[in-house]
């Protein structure tokens, strides 16, 4: 059965953005891309929530032909192009980027498991806090890809508002980047 991982950049006081939404104090270079890029090579569909959605189609396909943007900026455009992108809706009607499923079931759980239980790789939720929260509370996430980032931003999205059950996790790597950022990659333990 294919695996949900969350991938997260959350500051050190548990935020994954700041009271107006934004993630300009996410610390991210090359070092930290290529690591990403690195976990992408398992990963055959990519999840998001509404809002993320929205940001990845009007950001991702600009990149592709930019001159300017790095090798693995591209590199990230051509398979964010590529991969299956699942979306998770109740208020949209309709997406129309290249190999994207809407699903604006209100049934989260069973739509997820229809998913797992699909051939292929694993399933990658990048961002969206709201659904994340909605996974988490569910049960739904089988590995973690935190990004810690060294700033207290004392308020905003808190990543782990939702929880509200005791969840074991065992840790499988932890990473130091020169910029400070720490990369911690667990999976959930199942009884």
């Amino acid at each position: 059965m294919r695996k949900v991982i969350l991938l997260m950049h959350v500051s050190l006081d548990g935020f994954v953005a700041d009271t107006n939404g934004s993630l300009e104090w996410v610390c991210h270079d090359n070092e930290i891309f290529q690591y990403v890029t690195d976990h992408l090579e398992d990963v055959d569909a990519a999840i998001y929530g509404r809002t993320t959605y929205g940001m990845m189609e009007e950001y991702w396909p600009t990149v592709r032909n930019n001159p300017n943007a790095s090798a693995l900026g591209r590199h990230h455009a051509e398979w964010v192009e590529e991969v299956h992108k699942v979306v998770f809706s109740t208020t949209l009607q309709k997406v129309t980027w290249n190999n994207t499923t809407l699903i604006n079931s209100n049934d989260t759980a069973a739509a997820v498991t229809r998913l797992k239980q699909q051939p292929g790789k694993k399933l990658m939720i990048f961002g969206s806090p709201g659904l994340t929260h909605s996974f988490m509370e569910q049960g739904l996430i089988d590995e973690y890809l935190i990004q810690v980032n060294p700033v207290i931003l004392g308020e905003g999205i808190p990543l782990f508002t939702h929880a509200r059950q005791r969840t074991n996790l065992q840790l499988l790597k932890a990473v130091t980047f020169k910029t400070g950022v720490v990369g911690l990659h667990y999976e959930t333990k199942r009884s």
